[in-house]
């Protein structure tokens, strides 16, 4: 018998109770922490549309953290998170920020967490949520004390890792119960959602989708880029010379993209060459796009900065208000579940 939109909705609502009784929030959709962009307007606006805004804290200072945590809350009374990168040098202090604060969620990403690191989240009666790349590291990290675990594939924006979320949902979902489990990365549709809350996700976490709405604060040809842009514009930083490593970085196609190949083979051969050590080769192509996704995010030089996308780019088809996709996205779920009975 066909389910009616009340009835697809509630299933939706009973597959994703995990998720939403674990954020706090009436939609288990994350946004996606991502510098420049995750910040007070856009974070509170998710968690006033019922999902669940995340603060990205990325290389600022404990003081800077919170002027941004009491901004956000000045624009909300929902729950939102902050997330911290591990290699940040004053870690415990930007933890202690959080806590005062009385944040009820802090998500540990760029790397493993230490126990005191961990310690300090539990301590202060925050919820820990960790990002897993793998199925063992997924299990340690809830031993360790992680409350959820956000699984994120490579089709993802900015820093990723190289395996898809259809593989690593695959490889983590059926086997990690203990905790509740996000997915991230590509994901554009609700239908997508759907299928891995089927899998057994509790809720997903999107960053594109957001990062062009119109409460992001991104500049109009940072969207304007996103709007233009097809799944396949969105491509990892390519490395030259393996002697020097690049971190992937996921971002769309432009003379930066361009210049970083030619600045990498250059580099290279003054360091064949003899004109360069190896550390000053490796800090020159590091440096390389220093300040390149502030010039995007927030100067609009979409050109020779950094316009870090998702592949789920191609589903950005106009510049929406968070409640708009967020709504979109529930309705895509439903609408799924509807069709699937019959209706």
């Amino acid at each position: 018998m066909p389910l009616s939109p009340e009835q697809a909705r509630a299933e939706l609502d009973r597959l994703w109770s995990r998720g939403t009784a674990f954020l706090g929030c009436e939609f288990a959709i994350m946004g996606g922490a991502m510098s420049w962009v995750s910040e007070r307007h856009l974070v509170s606006a998710i968690s006033n549309a019922g999902g669940f805004g995340v603060i990205a804290c990325g290389a600022m200072t404990p003081d800077l953290l919170a002027k941004e945590i009491a901004g956000t809350q000045a624009l909300t009374s929902k729950p939102f998170g902050v997330n911290l990168i591990t290699m940040h040098p004053q870690l415990l202090d930007l933890v202690a920020v959080c806590t005062e604060a009385k944040v009820g969620h802090i998500v540990l990403a760029g790397g493993v967490p230490n126990g005191a690191t961990i310690k300090a989240v539990k301590d202060g009666g925050a919820k820990l949520i960790a990002f897993t790349p793998a199925l063992s590291l997924g299990k340690r990290l809830v031993r360790s004390g992680a409350d959820a675990l956000v699984i994120e594939g490579s089709e993802a924006g900015g820093h990723i890792g190289p395996v898809s979320l259809t593989v690593l949902a695959q490889e983590i979902l059926p086997h990690i119960r203990d905790v509740p489990i996000f997915v991230a990365g590509g994901l554009g549709r609700g239908e997508a959602i759907l299928a891995y809350l089927e899998m057994g996700a509790s809720g997903a976490q999107l960053g594109t989708r957001f990062a062009a709405s119109k409460e992001s604060i991104a500049h109009p040809n940072f969207k304007k880029a996103f709007v233009r842009a097809n799944a396949r514009d969105a491509i990892p930083s390519v490395q030259l010379d393996e002697m020097f490593p690049v971190i992937p970085v996921r971002g769309l196609v432009n003379e930066g993209t361009k210049r970083f190949l030619r600045h990498q083979a250059e580099t290279a051969a003054k360091f064949h060459a003899g004109a360069l050590d190896k550390e000053a080769a490796q800090l020159a192509i590091e440096h390389f796009w220093a300040g390149a996704l502030r010039r995007a995010v927030i100067e609009g030089d979409v050109e020779t900065g950094s316009v870090m996308a998702g592949q789920s780019v191609g589903m950005v088809t106009a510049e929406q208000t968070t409640a708009e996709i967020i709504a979109e996205l529930v309705a895509q779920a439903t609408a799924a579940l509807i069709a699937r009975s019959g209706g």
